[in-house]
């Protein structure tokens, strides 16, 4: 099958907008050259793409799939196109980065401080999801790259290049006094209401593996996406949470909340920069992995 890629340029901006119109307007053709291309790019692929009616279009599951193809092409040429104009100038562009909340606030943010002040033209795009979610759009070509809490799992096809060193902890508010300064076993967690981040993140991910080796089940009595939500829970006593150190700092510091002394340690986690071998980086997002793997030793974990 030999398409010509004019096809699926407009396939591309008729199913973006979901209108013929608007698709003919953005590509500087007539809504009639819109339909044309339509209807040959259906002739040509033996379905339906679209349902259309007076007033609606929308895709059908034969023009969903191929969208979903067609987007990420889409994504690749315009990044290339990115790549080239950025070579010459860090005057102008972009960088998209995939992250998740926590990593954004507890150690990102310092960088994003120090790199607007270095190329105050270049703009930051940020894609807040949780590690896995940033992987997978670092395949679609959606984001440059994800700085991630990297897991044990390895990922193929990418680059992977640790900046910072985690430590997690299990922390408790004055309500649960009594565990404070005391040598507590893992087994004994299950006797407390614990306050964990939702299964689909990594540190949730991180937990249950860690768990699993000492033959430890555990079921949270509350589950939350938001680690600032889960430290405001703990910290007015609703139970036993599991978080990174760097982001429970100030409690610790004044009293709000203490560390449980576990009799078995923790392993250390790594922060660590993604990116995809076959995909080549914007300079723009270069210079922010250079600017963040340059200060690694200082910058917060």
């Amino acid at each position: 099958m030999d398409i010509h890629f004019e096809l699926y340029k407009i396939f591309y901006y008729v199913a973006k907008t979901l209108s013929f119109s608007e698709a003919a307007t953005q590509l500087f053709i007539s809504q009639s050259a819109v339909s044309q291309a339509i209807k040959s790019l259906e002739q040509q692929m033996d379905c339906q793409l679209f349902n259309r009616s007076t007033k609606q279009v929308h895709l059908t599951k034969e023009g969903q799939v191929l969208f979903l193809h067609v987007e990420q092409a889409f994504n690749f040429i315009k990044k290339g196109e990115r790549n080239i104009y950025e070579m010459r100038t860090l005057e102008q562009g972009e960088i998209r980065i995939g992250a998740s909340d926590t990593i954004c606030k507890y150690y990102l943010l310092p960088f994003f401080k120090q790199f607007i002040a270095l190329y105050p033209n270049i703009k930051i795009q940020i894609t807040n999801r949780p590690s896995a979610t940033c992987i997978e759009l670092l395949k679609q070509g959606t984001i440059d790259f994800a700085a991630v809490n990297l897991p044990s799992k390895l990922y193929p096809g990418m680059t992977v290049e640790t900046i910072q060193t985690l430590q997690d902890v299990f922390i408790a508010a004055p309500t649960f006094t009594f565990l404070q300064n005391k040598k507590i076993s893992i087994d004994q967690l299950k006797q407390y209401p614990l306050l964990l981040l939702e299964k689909k993140t990594s540190t949730r991910a991180f937990l249950e593996n860690f768990l699993s080796q000492h033959q430890i089940h555990i079921t949270p009595e509350i589950e939350l996406s938001s680690v600032e939500l889960l430290v405001e829970m703990t910290k007015i006593g609703l139970g036993i949470s599991f978080v990174m150190k760097k982001a429970v700092e100030k409690e610790l510091s004044n009293g709000e909340l203490f560390i449980l002394d576990l009799d078995t340690m923790i392993p250390t986690r790594e922060i660590a920069m993604i990116t995809h071998q076959n995909i080549p980086l914007p300079r723009a997002a270069l210079k922010f992995i250079e600017l963040c793997t340059r200060n690694s030793s200082s910058s917060p974990s």
